[in-house]
């Protein structure tokens, strides 16, 4: 047996295939599809560049004008940052009171979110522009029912440390930002109770065997979790909010993007190239905020997914093709 191995030759290798010369599969429709972009695109340039009812000079002029520029940072920026900040706010809120275990708080939070998801923006915009007629005394902020109280006591006064003009808090920027916060505020309601269903009751039963209270287990272990399914959908939120703040027209308010821009076109008989002054400031306005929920997303999501690996080098003497 021994004699065999030795005449057995030592460097004789086991018979292998020859490499393989593999074709990699052609796709034409793909460059007939990339020729047709590639038209369609210098089509749309040409478009651009010449026809003369762009007006690219009024346009332009038209954007630096100083109450759009205004209007674009107080109506369109300022309000879309408050109301989302409204909105998010209520809507976490709104979300804790849904899955709480009381049946009262969760009902009041599917009621909330029933109406306000039911009613158009446009619709709601312009019906909070109207509310001051339900207030002809005011809105008064106070010990409720004092003035019954008061009546059936026979005292005298009232019991009232704050009134407000209704008609000053149902106008303008205040009565655009209660409208879109509240509307907003249904929406994320919904987004917001998804991301904390979305984290393993673990996590939360564990916390608190640890003795954390109910409010620090939902700030410190379920939300900051719950925030990788919740930022995607917020942001989508706030580049739809950043658009419908040229709804304000409904309250009305004058100190809004385009309301100021309809104003200089009705001036100069230019309805175009307003609407194209329009379109450049929201398209630049929401490309910074896709850029930001980006970052955002790939923060909170760390940890997450699968990862790219590099490929394991080939052992060293490994042969064949």
């Amino acid at each position: 047996m021994s004699t065999e191995t030795e005449a057995r030759p030592q460097d004789a290798a086991p018979d292998r295939p020859g490499a393989i010369e593999a074709v990699p599969v052609r796709h034409p429709g793909r460059w007939v599809a990339i020729a047709m972009i590639a038209v369609l695109a210098a089509m749309l340039l040409h478009l651009l560049v010449t026809n003369s009812a762009f007006d690219w000079k009024f346009v332009f002029q038209a954007m630096n004008q100083q109450p759009v520029i205004n209007g674009f940072l107080k109506g369109t920026l300022l309000v879309t940052a408050l109301s989302m900040v409204v909105g998010v706010g209520g809507g976490v809120l709104l979300a804790v009171m849904r899955l709480s275990d009381n049946p009262i708080l969760a009902g009041v939070s599917w009621v909330f979110t029933w109406f306000f998801r039911s009613i158009p923006r446009y619709i709601l915009l312009f019906t909070m522009g109207t509310l001051g007629i339900l207030f002809p005394q005011g809105i008064s902020v106070g010990f409720p029912f004092d003035w019954k109280l008061i009546g059936w006591f026979g005292l005298s006064g009232d019991w009232r440390f704050l009134n407000l003009d209704a008609n000053q808090v149902f106008t303008g920027l205040i009565a655009g930002v209660i409208g879109l916060g509240l509307s907003e505020a249904a929406y994320m309601a919904e987004i917001a109770r998804a991301g904390i269903m979305s984290v393993d009751p673990g996590q939360a039963e564990a916390a608190q065997a640890l003795g954390m209270s109910s409010g620090k287990v939902m700030r410190r272990v379920v939300l900051p979790q719950a925030m990788r399914v919740i930022v995607p959908p917020t942001g989508n939120e706030t580049i739809a909010m950043l658009k419908d703040t040229s709804l304000l027209v409904a309250v009305p308010v004058i100190g809004e993007l385009f309301y100021q821009l309809q104003s200089i076109g009705s001036n100069f008989y230019k309805t175009f190239p307003i609407a194209v002054a329009a379109t450049l400031y929201y398209l630049a306005a929401t490309s910074v905020l896709m850029v930001g929920q980006y970052f955002l997303e790939r923060h909170f999501g760390r940890g997450f997914g699968t990862t790219k690996t590099p490929r394991a080098a080939r052992p060293a003497g490994a042969g064949g093709a």
